[in-house]
């Protein structure tokens, strides 16, 4: 073995942590393959867990970990808003490794994953801006510029116009994106 240092282990601390983490996952009928920089295992072409190394800890991710019983109370959700599925297990030395729990939780998310449990995404609710409606209604050439927009566009026109606190903030961003929409250019389209 050479010394060459692994990608998915970011502080190279956990060597042979994860050598042991994946030990045990071979042992599961998951498949490993590389995304993100890091080893991720599929059931059925489905991310079921990845793993990986950090500062403090090393730790494995279970992408629909929302649904695990977490009987023993090892799961975190790492971003409290923002993550809806994904959820770590973490270890700070390979003696906090139980291969028996560790393979009762994989056991039971490709369990999971056989059922077909996701979160499907929500769908966000639609967002209704005033001044807005109000300058289309007085605009027919802009009501109809803004028609031709995607919902998802349009989803992003109105919320950066209702985001603001202030009507007349609203109305400044409402002149601002009014050429933006007679020219067919979406609000984020400089930065796709």
């Amino acid at each position: 073995m050479s010394d060459k240092k692994h990608v998915w282990d970011k502080v190279n601390n956990w060597e042979e942590e994860l050598l042991f983490l994946k030990s045990i996952i071979d042992k599961t009928e998951l498949i490993e393959t590389v995304k993100w920089g890091g080893p991720v295992y599929v059931y059925n072409k489905k991310n079921v867990i990845g793993i990986g190394g950090f500062k403090e800890y090393f730790t494995i991710w279970f992408f629909n970990g929302v649904f695990l019983k977490d009987e023993k109370k090892k799961l975190i959700n790492a971003q409290e808003d923002k993550t809806k599925s994904l959820r770590q297990w973490r270890f700070t030395s390979k003696d906090e490794v139980n291969e028996a729990d560790v393979l009762a939780y994989i056991a039971e998310a490709i369990e999971n994953e056989k059922q077909g449990k996701i979160i499907k995404p929500t769908k966000k609710e639609a967002i209704v801006s005033e001044l807005f409606e109000k300058e289309t209604a007085q605009n027919p050439a802009l009501a109809e510029a803004f028609q031709k927009f995607s919902p998802y566009k349009q989803y992003e026109f109105l919320e950066y116009i209702e985001t603001a606190k202030q009507e007349k903030t609203k109305l400044s961003r409402i002149e601002k994106v009014i050429p933006m929409i007679s020219q067919n250019i979406g609000l984020n389209d400089k930065y796709r």
